[in-house]
């Protein structure tokens, strides 16, 4: 039994779930994102819509062929610039389209999208005369339609299937092939047999738009103007549905099955609608809520829940299973939403204009909106707030309770900002205005104003009461203060201003929230709390730090469950406090919301268990957190989408990096840029991380670049990585994308083939040149040796000569000394003997005789003459002079050479001189006194020409 009753409990909350979330998806629009032509830069029509197997999108565009990866468009043209109105794809790369005249395939050739014609494989004598409307695949066939012939393609060959009357257009359903035949009812294609089914009259004869698959096994038929049919195999029964008027007043056109349960369908003239399978219109979507053209010419459902629509006038993708609906008011009708609220089955939306309110359906049943203005509820609205059952409006020009269409005033005191129940007793509320605090009670017949609170009459936008009891009250522009209350709340009884002087940043944009019992103070510094004791504010680092970018935000609303709204001027985020020390912070899937709310009046109410209404500048929006739960990301790889040489120019290398053979790259156009992206349409934050093998040391940062240039690539093999991350959660598979940057033109296998070659050439005739070259240093080597040899007997021969000459020098100079020697001697000698001969003559005056009388001069006269004879011996001389001229070769030529008037006493002073003789020996020789000796140093001396500084005997010596 409690088996039992817990699968039935899971049965009933899956129902009550289920009807829930298709209520809120039937309330205003999902998120619709706008791809206008001046964005894909091609035509405006886009007539038909396909995906690959790798996520790319493909359009059959006015202009040719579209393609979409999530971040790039890329156009390519027809051969003769025909308008693709058919496009599908196949598993193995190749995309298919038909146009007038012509049907083929574009596919990958050496890096590029190469179109290529089947029109060639036709039969004999068959061509293609009309447009292509319609192309599937069907495992390893496909069909081309026209309005004049079925073309099937199949093992490269091309059968045709005419009828007799013209077709519409061929639907694909449950591997089942149906056609309608004009006038002639609907067609099965069986094989190439077209069988015709029975009762399709009923149908209509022409105007077959849509066929999808319906419930088990039946069919929903679409049809032009006579609207919907259902079909079970074998009978046609109209769909009485509410859509059907719609559908044949704005001209179905097209359709597409949504989650296996919705029917969307495009319409010529007002967009499209989606129903339910029952019929009812769950949604009707045209350019008033977002689309950009209300003529929907295509219809695609991808795999992620996206409805591509291909318009008259750009592409539009519709994010079905968005957690965000929105509704705008197109018109300007009620001006600038400030508060929004559900309150008794009734959507409020306060704005600069006044209240106004329309009708919330609470089942699924789509129903326009009729807002209208509450009476004399003009002017600017501040907050809507349910208090206690009551819905209470702040106002310009006072406080009233709302009464369903009517208003009913409370208070007439100007500018209710915000109001609060008082903690320390909750049958108070302080309300803050532009002129101070109010004062109001709960009472039997509901809120009751009391009074104004005496003693404070300062602006009053953000009012909190913290634990002790105390209002903390700010304004963006007046600061931050801190009051006391008397006992009844009437009167404030301390009043304490802060600034700078307590720690925080300024008196600017301080604002007050209660953020989990506690009361936190914003800043344009991030969060900031307040110490008691010391009297002074604080940086909230710990929340600051894991708000990151959100520290700063200027407004916290409760989300209830531990979750808060924080908005950062314009940027918003959903705050989950999990548990103690922990925080999830969720802002990128509202980054559409980013600068949409009123800034400094942000406001968002809770009005279910995971349902917020958001207030937008013309609208609201509606947030369901269980749907955005539901939503399981599977991300797809990251797709090389070109490949490009940046050199010196802009040239395309490759349009794919899913080649069988990696790419190469001459090495003089070593600079390359790889772009890239993910084919993820949803809204979200996507980030990429690369790393290329070969060239990086680790993996980049995460950012959302989608190209990457690499400048002056080595030769080598490269492998460049790439992955995405979204929301900064969910990261994809790596991709690989291989290339080649090749060897220089000298650095080829050819050019080093050349160079072997030229190396062993280079070594055989280095062998030989360098053989002629030892041969020739060899007989070099021996004439040097020769000629050193011959030197060195030259040498050895000057050496013995020059020995032989100093011997024979050293044996003159020995042989000059001896003669010197010889001739100093025979000089001493010689002065010897005169100077004995003087004395002899001297004693001789000094003779006595035996009577002690001097001798008479007769006496002695012949001893004179003897002696002086013997002083005056010319043979003296001429021993004397021989042998000086022996010692001092030709000294007496040059001497009479040089001064021939010279007389020969003058040659022997000289001699004498040379022999540096002093001047007594000289005249001892001269046989002269010392005075004539100076005497006739003196004349030689002038005729000589001695210069006055010079030495006569030095002179005589330099001769």
């Amino acid at each position: 039994m409690p088996k039992f009753l817990r699968y039935l409990f899971f049965a009933l909350f899956y129902i009550c779930y289920s009807t829930y979330a298709a209520d809120i998806k039937s309330i205003g629009v999902p998120y619709i994102e706008n791809y206008p032509k001046s964005v894909y830069a091609s035509g405006n029509q886009n007539w038909s819509i396909a995906k690959d197997k790798n996520g790319v999108m493909y359009f059959g565009n006015v202009e040719g062929l579209l393609a979409f990866d999530g971040r790039y468009w890329q156009e390519y043209k027809m051969p003769n610039r025909q308008i693709v109105r058919a496009v599908a794809t196949d598993n193995k790369g190749r995309v298919y389209v038909g146009c007038f005249g012509d049907f083929g395939y574009w596919a990958i050739k050496d890096g590029k999208q190469k179109y290529n014609s089947l029109t060639h494989l036709l039969p004999k004598g068959e061509t293609v005369t009309d447009e292509i409307w319609k192309i599937y695949v069907d495992k390893d066939r496909i069909i081309f339609q026209s309005f004049s012939r079925i073309f099937i393609y199949k093992q490269n060959k091309i059968s045709v299937i005419k009828s007799p009357s013209s077709f519409l257009f061929l639907h694909a359903v449950r591997n089942r092939f149906f056609i309608e035949v004009l006038e002639k009812g609907l067609f099965e294609l069986v094989g190439n047999s077209l069988i015709h089914l029975p009762q399709s009259e009923k149908i209509g004869k022409q105007g077959i738009l849509s066929i999808l698959p319906y419930k088990e096994n039946g069919f929903i038929i679409g049809t032009s103007k006579n609207g919907l049919f259902t079909y079970d195999g074998k009978d046609f029964i109209q769909l009485n549905t509410p859509a059907n008027n719609f559908l044949k007043t704005y001209q179905l056109n097209n359709g597409a099955i949504l989650f296996d349960k919705y029917y969307a369908y495009g319409t010529i003239l007002n967009g499209l609608i989606i129903i339910d399978q029952n019929g009812q219109i769950v949604q009707r979507i045209n350019k008033s809520s977002g689309l950009q053209n209300n003529t929907v010419l295509s219809l695609y459902a991808d795999n992620e829940q996206n409805l591509w629509t291909g318009l008259d006038n750009g592409i539009d993708r519709i994010e079905l299973n968005s957690p965000l609906y929105f509704y705008f008011d197109k018109t300007g009708q009620f001006g600038t939403v400030y508060s929004s609220i559900i309150y008794n089955n009734k959507i409020y939306l306060g704005t600069n204009q006044g209240l106004f309110y329309s009708d919330w359906k609470a089942n699924n049943e789509l129903s326009p909106f009729n807002f209208k203005l509450i009476p004399n509820s003009q002017g600017q609205v501040w907050e809507l707030s349910i208090i206690d059952g009551e819905l209470i409006c702040g106002h310009n020009s006072g406080t009233f309770r709302v009464l369903g269409d009517r208003i009913e005033w409370i208070s007439t005191t100007s500018g209710g900002w915000t109001i609060k129940k008082l903690n320390s007793n909750p049958n108070y509320l302080i309300q803050g205005t532009y002129t101070g605090l109010s004062l109001y009670a709960k009472m039997a017949n509901g809120l009751s104003f009391v009074k104004t609170i005496s003693g404070f009459n300062a602006p009053s936008r953000f009012v909190e009461q913290d634990n002790k009891g105390d209002i903390w009250v700010s304004h963006a522009y007046k600061g931050l203060y801190k009051l006391t209350l008397n006992h009844d709340y009437t009167k404030v009884t301390s009043t304490k201003y802060f600034d700078e002087r307590n720690g925080l940043v300024g008196n600017y944009n301080i604002n007050i929230f209660n953020l989990e019992n506690r009361i936190v103070f914003s800043s344009d510094a991030g969060f900031y709390t307040y110490d008691e004791l010391s009297n002074k504010f604080s940086k909230y680092e710990v929340l600051n730090k894991k708000l990151g970018s959100f520290a700063t935000s200027n407004k916290i609303i409760g989300a209830g469950d531990k979750r808060y709204w924080f908005i950062n001027h314009g940027k918003t985020a959903l705050v989950h406090f999990t548990e103690p020390g922990k925080m999830e912070i969720d802002s990128n899937q509202f980054s559409m919301l980013d600068g949409r709310m009123v800034q400094y009046y942000e406001n968002i109410s809770r009005i279910g268990n995971s349902i917020y209404l958001i207030s937008v500048d013309d609208g609201f929006v509606i947030y369901n957190a269980a749907l955005n739960q539901s939503i399981k990301t599977n991300l797809p790889s990251v797709l090389i989408r070109k490949i490009e040489d940046i050199t010196d120019k802009y040239t395309l290398i490759s349009e794919t990096g899913s080649g069988e053979n990696p790419i190469e790259i001459r090495n003089s156009r070593n600079n390359i840029r790889i772009s890239f992206a993910l084919p993820y349409y949803r809204q979200a934050k996507v980030k990429y991380q690369f790393y290329l093998d070969g060239y990086s040391k680790d993996w980049s940062d995460w950012s959302p670049a989608t190209q990457k240039d690499f400048t002056n690539l080595s030769s080598g093999d490269y492998k460049f990585k790439i992955r995405a991350k979204i929301n900064e959660s969910t990261i994809s598979e790596v991709t690989t994308y291989e290339f080649t940057i090749l060897r220089p033109w000298y650095l080829n296998n050819w050019s080093l083939l050349l160079y072997i070659i030229i190396f062993i050439a280079a070594l055989i005739l280095g062998k030989k040149i360098y053989e002629r070259k030892l041969r020739r240093d060899s007989q070099k080597i021996s004439d040097r040796l020769q000629a050193e040899q011959e030197e060195i007997l030259k040498q050895e021969t000057e050496a013995n000569e020059k020995q032989i000459i100093k011997l024979q020098t050293e044996k003159l100079q020995a042989e000059l000394a001896s003669k010197n020697r010889e001739l100093a001697n025979s000089a001493m000698t010689l002065v010897y003997k005169n100077e004995l001969l003087q004395k002899l003559s001297s004693e001789i005056t000094k003779l006595k005789d035996e009577n002690g009388k001097k001798l008479s001069d007769d006496q002695t006269r012949k001893i004179q003459k003897v002696i002086n004879d013997g002083m005056n011996d010319e043979r003296d001389w001429h021993l004397f002079e021989n042998s000086f001229n022996e010692a001092h070769e030709s000294f007496f030529k040059k001497l009479k050479a040089q001064h021939p008037d010279l007389v020969p006493n003058d040659l022997k002073l000289c001699a004498y001189l040379r022999m540096n003789m002093s001047s007594k020996e000289m005249s001892s020789l001269l046989n002269i006194s010392l005075r004539g000796v100076e005497i006739r140093r003196y004349r030689l001396r002038k005729k000589l020409e001695v210069p006055h500084d010079k030495n006569l005997t030095e002179f005589l010596i330099e001769l």
